[in-house]
């Protein structure tokens, strides 16, 4: 094809040529069918695609959008610079211009160990290929440590949207802790030419005081200089896991997460999808009102996430909802289900990492396309 292309007129040639690249491009990135999503979700598809919200309805939240920078955000505190760099995420990658995000996040070499992290698939112990999988995979901005971002800067950083992951739970202390610590400065993420930092608060956690004070400062820095922020809003208390359930994934207590995480002034909001509710009921603690389990959710995810939505300010600060772990052979119609769910609450997207980067980069690359392509399906509407 390039020998065919270097016997035209070298300035004609060379439209035609990136004329042709595009062409393959579009080709390669076109959307699922809604015909094979329903094939994925399989038994679940009419449950969570004719599911109607009877909770809150969507006319009362601000709905992502292409135009949610110029309808929502302007109108909040955020400077001139936030908004470039808020606009570069959601105007990046197969989603750009939707109003809806898919991120890579690759930190769990902290979280996690690395061995555990990558030993499914050793080449991402090189952070190169992190940015790779990101990049092919379409996504909006990739997520990830001070190290990786570092050794990547200079050849990725203006390609491909940065966001610095500012603080983590290391694994090596023995006996295991499970605390938030800084791992570097706002000001460091800066200068590594990222639109946005990523912090964690443990929310419940005998350290969620500290932390919240330290993140709420970082906040208030990266914004400062311009840069958009993005919380992780986990709960963890092990009084939260009883025999019966574990609340760590409670819609209840997931949304008051979100609630205290949009109030030190996040831009987004990550948090794990709800698997059940009445946190505050069973564990006998906090203030909880009867109409916030019989009016305002019910037990469908679609409306237990939706719950998350209304406390991030009815939407107005968007939530993103975590892939979770990588199962194997499920994870293809995990993700799309986990999207579609997302998707019909008022979401903004997902941030998958474990089900893209625990596998061949190919297979990697399908799963993001396929959350993204949820997000590209018209006939999937908000519920």
């Amino acid at each position: 094809m390039v020998i065919l292309f270097n016997h035209i007129k070298p300035r004609v040639s060379f439209y035609l040529f990136f004329i042709f690249v595009r062409i393959v491009n579009f080709i390669k990135s076109e959307p699922m069918s809604y015909n094979k999503v329903l094939d994925l979700l399989g038994d679940q598809a009419d449950d969570l695609l004719g599911h109607k919200c009877e909770t809150v309805s969507k006319d009362q939240i601000h709905l992502p959008g292409p135009d949610f920078i110029d309808r929502v955000y302007y109108h909040s505190n955020r400077n001139p610079r936030v908004l470039a760099n808020l606009s570069r995420l959601f105007n990046h990658g197969r989603l750009g211009g939707t109003g809806y995000l898919s991120i890579l996040p690759i930190d769990q070499g902290m979280e996690h160990s690395g061995g555990a992290s990558f030993a499914p698939n050793p080449i991402y112990f090189d952070p190169e290929n992190i940015i790779k999988l990101a990049m092919e995979g379409g996504a909006n901005g990739v997520a990830s440590t001070f190290g990786v971002m570092a050794a990547t800067a200079r050849k990725y950083a203006h390609k491909i949207p940065y966001i610095v992951k500012i603080n983590h739970n290391e694994l090596l202390t023995y006996p295991n802790k499970y605390d938030q610590v800084l791992f570097g400065s706002v000001d460091e993420a800066f200068n590594l030419g990222a639109v946005a930092v990523g912090a964690t608060i443990y929310f419940g956690s005998p350290e969620s005081s500290r932390q919240i004070v330290e993140i709420s400062e970082a906040f208030e820095r990266a914004h400062e200089l311009g840069m958009a922020t993005i919380l992780w809003c986990y709960t963890r208390n092990n009084a939260f896991k009883t025999k019966e359930d574990d609340y760590h994934t409670a819609a209840d207590l997931t949304g008051q997460a979100n609630h205290i995480g949009v109030t030190i002034q996040a831009d987004i909001i990550k948090q794990k999808l709800p698997t059940t509710n009445g946190g505050f009921t069973a564990l006998k603690f906090g203030k909880t009102h009867e109409k916030m389990y019989s009016e305002l959710t019910s037990d469908h995810p679609i409306d237990l996430t939706r719950y998350q939505v209304i406390n991030n300010y009815m939407g107005r600060i968007g939530l993103i909802n975590s892939g979770g772990a990588s199962k194997g052979e499920t994870d293809l119609k995990d993700a799309v289900a986990t999207a579609v769910i997302n998707k019909r609450a008022g979401g903004t997207g997902l941030i998958t990492g474990r089900k893209a980067f625990q596998k061949p980069m190919k297979d990697g690359v399908e799963i993001l396309n396929a959350i993204q392509d949820v997000y590209l399906a018209n006939e999937i509407d908000i519920a």
